[in-house]
This record gives structure tokens, C-alpha cells and sequence, in this order.
């Protein structure tokens, strides 16, 4: 950038004098003795001559001020003096060189500033790029000294359990004395574990917020760099900043990024992460006390922690943040729609009701999609239409366009009345809540079951249900258009299926197999534990599985087709109505089925 900067500096004063010279000879029209005739002649009423050039310019009468002939003179010119003095002629001596010098002097005063603060830069970046190297292994954790999180126990709902466990760690840090009175030591540690999406860094802030003690929070990949020992070294230097603020909180959000288990590299080399866990450990509980700090970490991956830090004295207790019951559900939706405008119509009731399996991140995200939806349709407040399209849009995508009236929309609605009419009469499934024809996503139908109540365990009657009613739209094209017409779209039920028949063999003990549990959860993710998936039965006992699974789903296929059949009248009406309307909600639906006298199926029929 100097060399540069010196160039240009010279380029810019060569052309600078340059363009002088040629000017001056554009100029040049009169000769020495042209000018002493014209000054014989009276025609000269002006000379300015220039020493550093020996250039004179010359004003000759009528013309403009600013026109003027060069002549080019000799060093020594007396004649022209004595000439210019007896014709009483203006003249003066005038040196443009001076300025053009001053010009170059001034561009090259410019040139070296310029040089001298793109010097004082380089030597500021190389300052602090050293100083930033010498700060690698400061921790980067963001401190708050009055944790003003903004939020409290009374903003975090749905998880009653695990705030109430809490709760004792807001009382400790307030009031530690309640606990040393009678010997009572307060839990080092606190790992917050359950499903993205369920509140576990809301809670978090929470405590923080509750105990106004200061808070430290980081993420667990903030510890790991390619650098050696790096991470370490930020572990020391936050707990050596948390203890000099004790008591306070520490969070680590998704710990499970340096936390891993040990020695699970190939050789079970000793890595970056491996150091940063031990430095974590030791910090937590080893020789030295870290009094009035308590950890909590977040994560969704408990499997892969490393044990030891899971055992009394580092995280002593393992609350479980779930997804929130019927109950919670209400209490998410009383929250977050708070600061929003609904109408007085609405139940959160009944959305509680329509959401289940659905987080506190999903909740907010759904009244979140209603508000946006009422701004576009210029309402003035939230009403059950827009909270119906959000929950659709939510679970299944954004709407897409309808199909016009032909054999493909007719097969479509087809194949949803078919899982609706075999759902709704097969007992044990949950009731229908609505059927369109509306495609949403990469569904070009869809088809909305809602259980009555919150559920907890599966009965094999509910099971076995679940897989009839996710067969009854291949069953439906099946009766209705013949084997040849059968489509695609019942891939994803297939695959839904396979995944529940072979859990009720493997894991669930619902076959003539007996109750074994042939499959585990957890299959061998590190190269150091189990290099390959162990199977736990023998070649006998896989066809044997195999030949269970073919059983459940056979007979179920057979009981959905059962139905189709005997309801065809009923199927041909709630077809016609959904090609008119696109949407049946599901009482209309389970109006028209009972208005027909049909019978549920009996469950003895499933028996494998």
C-alpha cells in the first residue's frame, strides 16, 4: 500500500508538469523579433515575463485580457527592456514556477501524511490482532451483574414440576442460611433435560430472574476452538470470574457440545473436547470449593453426557422438561397471548385441546401465525378462523392451491374419507377432526384426528386402531378403483405403519413372541463404544419378527378394506360433499357415519 501511495505521488507531479509545458508551447505564436516589431508598431499593451521559464506573455492591443502570445527569450534581453521603457508599455515580472512548486510541495506533504497514518493502522490491526491471540482462552461468556432477564416464574408455564423443583435454587441463593442451619448442602449442579422447544432456556432466565443474583450464560460450543487447551482455559477463567461475583448462576445451553462421553474418538485419543470435559469436571467438583455457584445446563441429548458428570456432586439433579399436558397447554396459551388482541370468542380451551404433542415454542409460534394471518386479512382481533388455518399451517405447511373437479381429486378424497370412515369406526381410535381437500405442504389431502383426552400409555386396542386407520385410504383405492389404480399417496402411511407394528413385536411385547424386548432405543453412535450394531436375537427369531409384523399389518389391511366395503353408500355421500365443500369438520362427519347406522368395528376381529 506505501509503494502504491509513492507511485501515484509521482505519477501525479509528472503530469502535473506535463501539462504545463504543453500549454506553454500551445501557446508560442510570436518569435523574439515579431515581438520587438509589434512593440515599434504601438501594437503591445501589455508583458508579463515569467524568470523561471524565460517565457513573456504578450497582450497585444484588441484583444481580451485573457488572450495572450508566448515568445520564447533569451537569458540576457536589454534590447527588449529598453524598447518596453520607451514605449511607456505595462510590464511586470511574474514566476508560475513558484506556484507550481508550491502545489508539488504541498501534494507531496499530503502523500507522506497519508503514508504515516496508513503506517500508524498496520501497527494498530498488528496490536490488536496480537492482543486478540493472547485473549483466546478468555471465557465468552455474557454477564449480567443484576440479571435483568426480564422474566420470571409467573412467564413460564406448562412445566409446574420442574419449576416447583427449581425453586429450591432460587431459595438458596437468597436465603442460604434456611439450608446451612440444618446441614443441608444445595445441589452443585442442575441439567434441564427434554425436547427442543419445551422452555428449558426460559427457565433458566427464569431462576436468574427470580434469585437477582449475577448470571453467567454461555453455549457449549463456545468452549471447543481448533487452537489446544483453549476451552479449557475458558472454563478456568469463567469460573474464576463466577467466583469472584459468588454467589451466582452459571448456564450452559446445550452442554451436550463439550460434555460428550470420554474416549469416544477412533483409538479413544485424548482431543480438544476431551480436556475442555476434564477442566469442566474438575471446575464443578474437584480439590477446590466453588461455594455459591450452581450450574445449569440444558440439553435434548442426555444419552451422549459423559457419565461422570452426571453423578452427585457435579449435576446432582436431572429435571425433566417435557412436552406440556392439557393443562400446561392452557397455561402456554394464557401466557403468550397475553399481549395480543382475541377476540372474546375464542377458547384457548378448545385450541389446548387441538395442540397435543405441541411445545411451548410451537404454542407461541402458533398464536404468533394466527396474529400475522389476522394483520393480512385487515382484522382487528385473533378469531377461531385464523386460529384453525395457524394450527393447520403449523403442522402440515402453507396452504397451497385447490384441484380442480377430475378423477385425480376425486381419488384424493377418496383415499382422506377412507382413513376418516375407518378411524371413526374402528374402536379405539381417536375421533375424526377434520378432512379437506385443501393441499398443505407436499399433502395433496389431509385428514385431522384429536384425542378426547390427554394420553399417557397406548393400549394395544389403540394400537392396533392407529395402524387401521393409517391403512384405510390404500384400502379405500384399493375397493373403490381396483389393485391396478392404487397410488403413492399412501407411502407415508406405509412407512408409519412398519414403525408401530415392529415396535408392538420388538419393544412393546404385543405378539405370540412373548414379552421380550428384541430392540433398544439406543443404538452405538461413537466409534469407541460399539463399532457395529449388535443385533440382540438370533437369524430364527428376525424371520420370526418379520413374520409378526407381516401378520398385524395383513389383518389390519384386511379389517380396513372390511369397512370400506360395508360403507360404500355412506363413503360415495361424504365423497360428493367434500369435492362441494373441500373441508368437513369432523362433527358434520360424524353426523352423516351415524345418520347411516353404521356399526363400529369389533376389536376381536384384530386379535394376531
Amino acid at each position: 500500500m506505501l509503494s502504491f501511495m509513492a507511485g501515484s505521488l509521482v505519477l501525479l507531479q509528472s503530469l502535473f508538469v506535463g501539462n504545463t509545458a504543453l500549454a506553454q508551447q500551445k501557446k508560442q505564436a510570436f518569435d523574439y523579433s515579431d515581438l520587438l516589431r509589434s512593440i515599434e508598431a504601438g501594437e503591445v499593451r501589455k508583458i508579463t515575463i515569467d524568470p523561471s521559464t524565460n517565457i513573456a506573455d504578450v497582450y497585444l492591443e484588441g484583444t481580451k485580457d485573457n488572450e495572450s502570445q508566448q515568445v520564447k527569450l533569451f537569458n540576457q534581453n536589454p534590447e527588449l527592456i529598453a524598447k518596453i521603457r520607451a514605449n511607456n508599455i505595462d510590464f511586470s515580472v511574474q514566476s508560475l514556477g513558484a506556484s507550481s512548486a508550491s502545489v508539488i510541495n504541498l501534494m507531496q506533504v499530503g502523500v507522506l501524511f497519508l503514508l504515516i497514518l496508513g503506517l500508524f493502522i498496520l501497527i494498530k490491526r498488528s496490536a490488536s490482532s496480537a492482543a486478540g491471540a493472547m485473549n483466546f482462552g478468555k471465557s465468552r461468556a455474557r454477564f449480567q451483574m443484576e440479571a435483568a432477564t426480564g422474566v420470571e416464574f409467573k412467564d413460564v408455564a406448562g412445566i409446574e414440576e420442574a419449576k416447583e423443583e427449581l425453586g429450591e435454587v432460587v431459595t438458596f441463593l437468597k436465603t442460604p442460611d434456611k439450608f446451612t442451619a440444618v446441614g443441608a448442602k444445595i445441589p452443585r449442579g442442575v441439567l434441564l433435560i427434554g425436547p427442543p422447544g419445551t422452555g428449558k432456556t426460559l427457565l433458566a432466565k427464569a431462576i436468574a430472574g427470580e434469585a437477582q443474583v449475577p448470571f453467567f450464560s454461555i453455549s457449549g460450543s463456545e468452549f471447543v476452538e481448533m487452537f489446544v487447551g483453549v476451552g479449557a482455559s475458558r472454563v478456568r477463567d469463567l469460573f474464576r470470574k463466577a467466583k469472584e461475583n459468588a454467589p451466582c448462576l452459571i448456564f450452559i445451553d446445550e452442554i451436550d457440545a463439550v460434555g460428550r462421553q470420554r474416549g469416544a474418538g477412533i483409538g479413544g485419543g485424548n482431543d480438544e473436547r476431551e480436556q475442555t470435559l476434564n477442566q469442566l469436571l474438575t471446575e464443578m467438583d474437584g480439590f477446590e470449593g466453588n461455594t455459591g455457584i450452581i450450574v445449569i445446563a440444558a440439553t435434548n441429548r442426555p444419552d451422549v453426557l459423559d457419565s461422570a458428570l452426571l453423578r452427585p456432586g457435579r449435576f446432582d439433579r436431572q429435571v425433566m422438561v417435557d412436552y406440556p399436558d392439557m393443562n400446561g397447554r392452557l397455561g402456554i396459551l394464557e401466557v403468550h397471548s397475553a399481549n395480543k388482541k382475541v377476540a372474546p370468542e375464542v377458547s384457548l380451551h378448545t385450541i389446548a385441546q387441538r395442540t397435543p404433542g405441541f411445545s411451548g415454542a410451537d404454542l407461541a409460534n402458533l398464536l404468533n401465525e394466527a396474529a400475522i394471518l389476522t394483520v393480512r386479512k385487515r382484522k382487528e382481533a385473533i378469531t377461531m378462523n385464523e386460529i384453525d388455518e395457524a394450527i393447520d399451517r403449523v403442522i402440515a405447511g402453507m396452504e397451497g392451491t385447490p384441484l380442480v373437479d377430475g378423477k385425480a381429486k376425486r381419488l384424493i378424497a377418496y383415499h382422506e374419507v377412507g382413513h376418516a370412515i375407518v378411524g371413526t369406526l374402528t374402536k379405539g381410535h381417536d375421533p375424526v377432526e377434520k378432512v379437506t381437500l385443501i393441499p398443505r405442504g407436499q399433502a395433496r389431502g389431509l385428514t385431522w384426528f384429536t384425542p378426547d383426552e390427554e394420553q399417557g400409555l397406548i393400549s394395544r386396542t389403540q394400537l392396533f386402531a392407529r395402524i387401521t386407520g393409517l391403512l384405510g385410504g390404500r384400502a379405500a383405492e384399493d375397493v373403490i378403483f381396483g389393485d391396478g389404480e392404487i397410488t403413492t399417496g399412501a407411502g407415508n402411511d406405509i412407512e408409519r405403519v412398519t414403525s408401530l407394528s415392529r415396535q408392538m413385536v420388538t419393544k412393546f411385547g404385543m405378539s405370540n413372541l412373548g414379552l421380550l424386548a428384541l430392540e433398544d432405543d439406543n443404538q452405538p453412535i461413537f466409534l469407541g463404544n460399539d463399532t457395529v450394531n449388535r443385533s440382540d436375537y438370533s437369524q430364527e427369531i428376525a424371520e420370526k419378527i418379520d413374520q409378526q409384523i407381516r401378520s398385524i399389518v395383513f389383518q389390519c389391511y384386511e379389517n380396513a378394506k372390511q369397512i370400506i366395503t360395508e360403507n360404500r353408500p355412506v363413503i360415495d355421500k361424504l365423497v360428493d360433499l367434500l369435492i362441494e365443500k373441500e373441508t368437513i369438520e369432523g362433527d358434520l362427519f360424524r353426523e352423516i357415519v351415524e345418520k347411516s347406522n353404521s356399526k363400529p368395528l369389533e376389536m376381536a376381529k384384530l386379535s394376531n
